[in-house]
């Protein structure tokens, strides 16, 4: 028998199964096949050339051997290695609607390893902090996604802050061939992390294809309106005491979110990365599945 503890953690990455096969439709599945493309094309056979065929496809030896031409056949080198790199510092555990940032991120990488496995492509995961939390090296198969979905539910942080920047790093170190990274996070960080962060986006963007997927939350953007609040940086320890009444303490709270925004987004822009946007709270199948098929568009 399981003790009570494990039962429960079992329980919790089976609803997150369940929930998420569900939304791996064929039309999701099929869109990540279509943007993620494999490493390049394999020789398959020749076969004998007919009008309408691309002439640079043409097997000159053969050709010349049988005196008929002969076109090459190739077939995509499809297999694909997914990172998921997932923040889980401490401000993923807040969240104001029915799920947190920790549990949404749980689940949108889950999608992503179900749709990879059936795509039948290796998926691997990093958890981080400010500090690599933990690395498992790309694999295939269902068990092995459940651990995935495990480590991202459960995994106890060792430390509390968010550095995208080395989590990148480290990322480039340990993956020798190019990779789909998608990186899972709130993006909350110190604005003299930028800086480094929009120069190692860049870095990485160009040794594999990296995706950011930004989670949010709206009240850590803007406040209600509900008297006097204690608030507690998660990731720093501080605290202080403000009034939610005051239009002028909401008004600067959604200054300085907006500006994190901002600088988070322009990171982005210059480094020539793809972000996707998900709030707590919201569904995110359909964004999941318009950004696939935008994105496969824009690289025809």
């Amino acid at each position: 028998m399981y003790p009570a503890v494990t039962r429960e953690i079992l329980k919790k990455v089976r609803q997150v199964e369940l929930r998420t096969r569900r939304l791996v439709t064929d039309a999701l599945a099929g869109e990540y096949h279509s943007v993620f493309k494999g490493r390049g094309m394999d020789f398959d056979e020749v076969r004998e050339y007919s009008p309408g065929d691309e002439v640079r496809l043409i097997d000159w030896n053969v050709t010349a051997r049988t005196g008929t031409p002969f076109i090459k056949k190739l077939r995509e080198e499809r297999e694909l290695t997914i990172l998921l790199a997932v923040d889980v510092s401490a401000s993923g555990k807040f969240g104001s609607q029915v799920q947190s940032k920790r549990e949404l991120a749980a689940e949108v990488a889950s999608v992503l390893a179900f749709s990879a496995i059936r795509n039948r492509d290796k998926v691997g995961l990093l958890l981080f902090t400010d500090e690599i939390e933990q690395y498992i090296p790309p694999t295939k198969g269902r068990t092995h996604v459940l651990r995935v979905i495990r480590e991202v539910l459960f995994h106890t942080p060792q430390r509390r802050g968010t550095d995208v920047a080395s989590a990148l790093e480290f990322v480039n170190d340990v993956l020798r061939r190019r990779a789909v990274v998608f990186v899972i996070s709130d993006f909350i960080e110190s604005p003299e992390a930028f800086e480094r962060l929009r120069r190692q986006l860049r870095l990485t963007n160009k040794r594999h294809d990296l995706v950011l997927l930004h989670l949010r939350d709206r009240h850590e953007e803007e406040l209600p309106a509900i008297g006097l609040l204690t608030l507690e940086d998660p990731e720093t320890g501080e605290v202080m005491e403000i009034d939610t009444d005051s239009r002028g303490v909401r008004n600067s709270f959604a200054i300085l979110a907006k500006d994190r925004m901002e600088q988070f987004r322009r990171a982005a822009r210059q480094a020539g990365v793809d972000t996707l946007e998900l709030r707590t709270g919201e569904p995110y199948n359909q964004a999941l599945y318009t950004f696939f098929k935008n994105r496969s568009s824009r690289r025809l």
